[in-house]
């Protein structure tokens, strides 16, 4: 199932053994990840910048993700870490020089 999520803001995610990630997300996603650390499925969640511009490397990774992943509801069971090609890893290298983070 296809989502149509519109991407917003970078947050990073520790996962259980304490090491992080950085993620292109919004503000629904980030919700679900917020209930995740609640239930033990992620250690934690932080927004790193919020409102995003747009850009075209942002929409691109977006279609790449509403593509492959649907938003995960409240029930459930565990935390899919989205599955990153080496393409989309660039992708996201480049979102953050835009906006100025690492």
């Amino acid at each position: 199932m296809k989502s149509h999520e519109v991407l917003t803001l970078i947050e990073e995610i520790t996962r259980n053994d304490g090491t992080k990630y950085i993620e292109i997300s919004n503000m629904v996603q980030n919700g679900r990840a917020e209930l995740a650390v609640e239930r033990g499925f992620i250690k934690q969640v932080r927004i790193l910048q919020l409102n995003i511009p747009h850009s075209p490397h942002v929409q691109k990774y977006e279609h790449y993700i509403n593509e492959n992943y649907s938003m995960p509801t409240e029930d459930m069971d565990h935390f899919e870490e989205w599955k990153k090609t080496p393409e989309m890893q660039k992708e996201i290298e480049i979102i953050l020089k835009e906006n100025h983070i690492g």
